[in-house]
């Protein structure tokens, strides 16, 4: 049987892959009404930390998510999601995903580590949300 193991705070971590490349898109939570909302629509609801509520994937941008399947680890305490993207991303600073960023390895003086960017902007953030976010 389903039966997902939120966190005290009532949440589940849900990892976001692309259903045809297997690339991770994103990380997200959900609730239990995310994870209703999902099954029962086919389209990506998650809960929003920061913002403290619940937020179907693309309400604000167009940039929405079609599940393809959902699964469960062994544990019952992560989620995994294939989706296919409907339109050009699926992070909020204009990138296809939120692993745009890759860290460096073998760094004598770990505090000073300089990340290396890996995915040019898809979409203006600007335009989209109307303030500039995070890059």
């Amino acid at each position: 049987m389903f039966a997902p193991q939120f966190d005290a705070a009532g949440l589940i971590p849900c990892i976001v892959t692309d259903a045809s490349t297997a690339e991770v898109l994103m990380l997200a939570h959900m609730n239990q009404e995310a994870v209703a909302k999902t099954l029962t629509t086919g389209e990506a609801w998650y809960y929003s930390r920061s913002r403290a509520k619940l937020w179907r994937k693309g309400e604000t941008s167009g940039h929405t998510q079609r599940v393809v399947e959902m699964r469960v680890d062994c544990d019952q305490d992560t989620l995994l999601i294939r989706v296919e993207q409907v339109g050009a991303g699926a992070c909020h600073t204009g990138r296809p995903t939120c692993f745009y960023r890759t860290v460096p390895l073998k760094q004598d003086d770990v505090r000073r580590v300089v990340l290396d960017f890996r995915e040019e902007k898809v979409f203006d953030p600007v335009k989209v949300y109307g303030a500039k976010p995070g890059t």
